[in-house]
């Protein structure tokens, strides 16, 4: 496919390297020197020096022959007028990133495809919920929701009194006959292991585990953890992010006991006037001073969503030092989540993931109903619906000749889900949940066809 990307910012490139990978016809297309040589430099991809918002500019670009056109650029309206023009020049297929919710809003004047948009990506509400529901399981340090919240994966640590130290994964599965569930992936001293069941746990094991969303608890269960309640939450950084978190927290029956801290005076105004049942107080979020006269040392959850990633790292540090039960930071380098989990962050939120899982998904189109690339670890989740003639159907999973380096999790077939193995079948349209390396994304997805 022909694919033009409008900004060549962190998502822009990210999008542009992966793409490009998968053998796309890629154009990128910024303002902006310097991001355009990063471009040059590192990405077999055309690049063209231009105004987004130029009609003459998005022409040279080729707009009018792309089956897609994304508008990633750090600017809403840019997007907005980029998104319109390109659609009426030819465009098939309009992605945009919009900050602002104005346009999601059920009541709002305009909507997005009044603007020739076809998809929408809201990355900071896409990192907000993610959050939410983290906060929700406090255990894990990923969870994703699969074939319409009937399943969950979820990441669990490993420590080193763990009772699954040693133990192989069919000696695991052995010792809890009772539950369902698979363990698709594990990340070993930043190494991605696709398991077969004689692989054996080791301490500090990061493991991605399958199950039905109703028994989740008694999977964290059954490798040790305790069973964390939260309640008392600190919100670091009244960004858009903090504000949709305790926004989208005050609207449940829970009775959550919130506090937020913005460092900006005007900002923290605005925050207390719309968010009633919220204590928002106005301060340097990385001052122990300031924390610990605010209660952190009673606090269950700390989250720190501010623009600076370094000090969202250190302020959730400093509460995990001390005894937060649960600390969450957003990092925008990738080359940071890894190391969050290793210096001891309980979990670790990427909003530049988060639009690109998205964009990602509507890119591949077809039979792809999700994508996720999970955190720290070099895997995909991918939920994929079986054509009637594909090589999947009628036949059990044990028979079908799937590629290298990918494990089939689930099964939702008509409404119902469940946990695959050797002698499950796929039948035609069911939707059949894969965890697979990226290199074998494509081979996957063929199958299915």
């Amino acid at each position: 496919m022909k694919i033009v990307i409008i900004g060549a910012g962190e998502i822009g490139y990210d999008l542009a390297s992966m793409l490009s990978n998968e053998k796309h016809d890629v154009v990128v297309l910024d303002r902006d020197k310097d991001a355009l040589k990063k471009v040059s430099d590192n990405l077999d991809v055309l690049y063209f020096e231009g105004n987004a918002t130029s009609a003459k500019d998005l022409v040279d670009a080729g707009v009018k022959d792309a089956d897609i056109l994304i508008a990633v650029t750090s600017i809403d309206e840019v997007n907005m007028i980029a998104s319109m023009m390109s659609k009426r020049l030819g465009a098939e297929k309009v992605i945009a990133r919009i900050r602002s919710d104005e346009l999601s809003r059920p009541n709002a004047p305009l909507k997005s495809t009044d603007l020739g948009i076809d998809v929408l990506i809201h990355p900071e509400q896409s990192a907000a919920m993610e959050i939410v529901r983290l906060i929700k399981r406090a255990s894990a340090s990923d969870l994703v929701n699969l074939a319409d919240g009937q399943m969950q994966m979820i990441g669990l640590r490993i420590g080193k009194a763990s009772p699954l130290v040693g133990k192989t994964l069919v000696e695991y599965a052995e010792e809890f006959p009772e539950i369902t569930f698979r363990v698709v992936a594990i990340s070993r001293k930043g190494m991605t292991i696709i398991p077969s069941g004689s692989v054996r746990i080791q301490a500090y094991d990061q493991l991605f585990l399958l199950a039905k969303t109703e028994v989740i608890p008694e999977v964290i269960e059954t490798t040790g953890k305790p069973d964390i309640e939260i309640s008392r939450i600190m919100i670091a950084g009244g960004t858009p992010i903090g504000a949709m978190i305790a926004r989208t927290l005050c609207q449940e029956d829970k009775n959550w006991n919130i506090k937020l801290i913005e460092p900006d005076h005007d900002t923290a105004v605005e925050l207390a006037q719309e968010l009633k049942d919220v204590l928002v107080l106005n301060g340097n979020p990385t001052d122990p001073d300031l924390l610990a006269t605010e209660g952190i040392t009673d606090t269950d959850a700390f989250i720190s969503v501010t623009e600076d990633e370094e000090s969202n790292i250190i302020s959730c540090l400093m509460a995990k030092h001390l005894e937060v039960k649960k600390t969450v930071a957003l990092v925008s380098k990738p080359d940071y989540i890894p190391l969050s989990q290793t210096i001891g962050l309980d979990a670790a939120i990427n909003k530049k993931s988060a639009a690109s899982n998205e964009i990602h998904r509507h890119v591949r189109g077809g039979l792809v109903i999700s994508v996720k690339a999970l955190q720290g670890i070099k895997a995909e989740v991918i939920e994929l619906q079986a054509a009637p003639k594909s090589k999947v159907v009628k036949k059990p999973i044990r028979n079908v000749r799937f590629p290298e380096g990918c494990v089939v999790g689930g099964i939702l077939s008509n409404g119902s889900s469940e946990i695959a193995t050797g002698q499950s079948q796929i039948k035609a349209n069911d939707r059949v949940i894969i965890f697979c390396l990226p290199e074998a994304v494509d081979n996957v997805t063929s199958l299915f066809k």
